[in-house]
């Protein structure tokens, strides 16, 4: 498999035909895709500013979303390909979220550490936020999520 960069419109693109519970992501920093032998995109990842605010410092990279069409080894592939891009453009720090039912091997494989467990939460239509029309109806309400790090020096806090 080959990691190639590619744009947000065609990473948006394969999240809508191939992800199996979020949508394209709106935004990003970089998004890398992986591509098998015959040059066909078989995965992708987003990565972009931390969604939460007080995660968002300038030295910590949210990877918002990794998709692939179920290749061995394909998602370990993009986080490891994201997390060297971070480091090599300056991140200290990159977070993500899985479902709490979803085994993180992945992540484990390339370094990534479970940090918090989060309850399930009202969706954003429940939002107060002005432009709350605009965002998912479902989001991720009801879902229990797992905060993922990895961190460019152990001893960062």
């Amino acid at each position: 498999m080959i990691i190639s960069p590619i744009s947000l419109r065609i990473a948006q693109e394969f999240v809508r035909l191939h992800h199996r519970h979020n949508k394209p992501p709106r935004g990003h920093k970089f998004s890398i895709g992986l591509k098998n032998s015959s040059g066909e995109i078989v995965g992708v990842a987003t990565a972009g500013r931390p969604i939460a605010r007080h995660f968002d410092d300038g030295l910590t990279l949210e990877i918002n979303r990794t998709c692939t069409t179920g290749e061995r080894n394909a998602n370990s592939a993009l986080y490891g390909a994201v997390w060297r891009a971070a480091k090599a453009m300056g991140y200290r720090r990159c977070i993500t979220y899985t479902q709490a039912d979803e085994s993180g091997a992945s992540l484990r494989a390339v370094g990534f550490v479970r940090v918090k467990d989060i309850p399930p939460r009202a969706g954003w239509a429940a939002s107060s936020v002005a432009l709350k029309d605009k965002r998912d109806p479902l989001g991720n309400g009801g879902v229990a999520r797992v905060l993922w790090e990895i961190r460019s020096h152990q001893n960062d806090k």
